[in-house]
């Protein structure tokens, strides 16, 4: 994806407004820059946001100001070494439930990876209640073509009885690991 050069005229009101607004001088840790990311522009400062887009500054200036570097990473679409690929979530009710599940999708080949997040606190409404219950996340890497077969291992070894399976689409990253995806996971 090509990016429109800022001119010094262009992004230099938009860098300083925002950079100072917020006092963030120094390049942002790893973490911070996800979560800016994550959130969007849009609800860090919204002038920044909308006068960047319009002047096509928003990639350059974040690369210049994050230090992003875009020389590994691809877009899904652009690479034929690589498949369609999602996040899957799963929540599990504890640590021995996740391990089990975790350890039999990838013996499965059903995903290249699995991440296992714990103490989470979920809050919910079930059957007219609210509900809150501690958890684990299960952060699940694999085809996108997996998704059916994915949904009914975990339905088939699951406690609860309406599991959660949720995708999200990976639509670029580093091109190495989006190659090992595929390699790890069956057809």
């Amino acid at each position: 994806m090509a990016s429109t050069p800022c001119s010094s005229s262009t992004c230099a009101p938009i860098q300083s407004s925002l950079f100072s607004s917020f006092t963030l001088r120094r390049r942002l840790p790893l973490v911070g820059a996800f979560c800016m990311l994550s959130l969007g522009l849009s609800n860090i400062y919204t002038p920044f946001y909308s006068s960047a887009l319009k002047t096509g500054c928003v990639l350059s200036l974040l690369r210049s100001k994050l230090g992003v570097r875009s020389h590994s990473a691809i877009r899904m679409e652009a690479n034929s070494t690589t498949v369609p690929s999602i996040v899957v979530y799963v929540t599990v009710p504890n640590k021995e439930a996740g391990k089990k599940l975790a350890e039999s999708i990838v013996t499965e080949k059903l995903a290249a990876c699995v991440n296992r997040v714990p103490g989470i606190e979920s809050v919910y409404q079930w059957e007219g209640k609210i509900q809150t219950d501690s958890e684990e996340l299960l952060i699940i890497k694999t085809r996108q073509s997996l998704l059916e077969a994915l949904t009914e291992h975990v339905k088939a070894h699951h406690e609860y009885d309406v599991p959660e399976v949720i995708s999200l689409p990976i639509t670029g990253g580093n091109l190495k690991y989006l190659e090992w995806i595929k390699e790890s996971t069956r057809e």
